[in-house]
């Protein structure tokens, strides 16, 4: 069995430094999407670097959460890993949608999408803030635009079967839904994947076991 990691809006493998799984967690590479292309169809791109001859699971984190929710839906991974993220677009904040209906950020121009560093702390809630720092540095504006977009705009209803969520009590981008399925940390905000990574990595090797002992 192989696993797949696909990294938050803009980030990169950097994220999953600080996990101690069970398993190795090959991490994939963002491409450049389209233009105009939907979330559906970039997922179907991305998916080309998975190898589907042998069993995969996955193990995404914030944005890369929809990715992961939308290749699930194509490609039936043994496993999905959803980390300060969403499975359907019913547990995004209302407010996200609402912007999403105004198509307001194509009219953005890019160095919107680059957030002033204070608010990004704020946000993320991360006491890791030279790492966040060089993450946003990082960033494709480009995609960071195509990105939000596509999460506001998301129209995904449908629930995975083999999914594990794990979210934080404090995250302000995305809260925990009321799903009883979802193991929350408590306190955690949205950059916990990092902050709170050992809690994390228990979760996801009990999860892990528990799905091989059920096959």
């Amino acid at each position: 069995m192989r696993w797949y990691g696909i990294s938050g809006l803009g980030a990169d493998k950097r994220v999953f430094s600080r996990l101690t799984l069970d398993f190795e967690l090959i991490s994939i590479e963002w491409i450049q999407p389209l233009k105009n292309e939907s979330i559906e169809d970039y997922s179907i791109r991305l998916s080309h670097s998975i190898d589907q001859s042998i069993e995969f699971g996955l193990l995404a984190v914030s944005f890369g959460g929809l990715i992961a929710v939308e290749i699930s839906k194509k490609l039936n991974p043994i496993m999905t890993v959803l980390i300060s993220s969403a499975e359907t677009k019913q547990e995004l904040r209302p407010i996200f949608r609402g912007i999403g209906k105004t198509r307001l950020v194509t009219l953005l121009p890019n160095l919107f999408f680059d957030p002033p560093r204070k608010l990004a702390h704020f946000i993320f809630g991360t006491n890791q803030k030279e790492l966040l720092n060089s993450i946003l540095d990082d960033t494709d504006l480009n995609f960071a635009k195509w990105a939000v977009n596509e999460l506001l705009n998301w129209k995904n209803t449908q629930q995975l079967e083999q999914v594990l969520k794990i979210s934080g009590t404090n995250d302000k981008l995305i809260p925990p839904s009321k799903d009883e399925k979802i193991q929350l940390i408590n306190g955690g905000e949205h950059f916990m994947i990092f902050d709170r990574a050992e809690e994390i990595s228990k979760i996801i090797n009990e999860g892990f076991k528990l799905n091989r002992s059920l096959k």
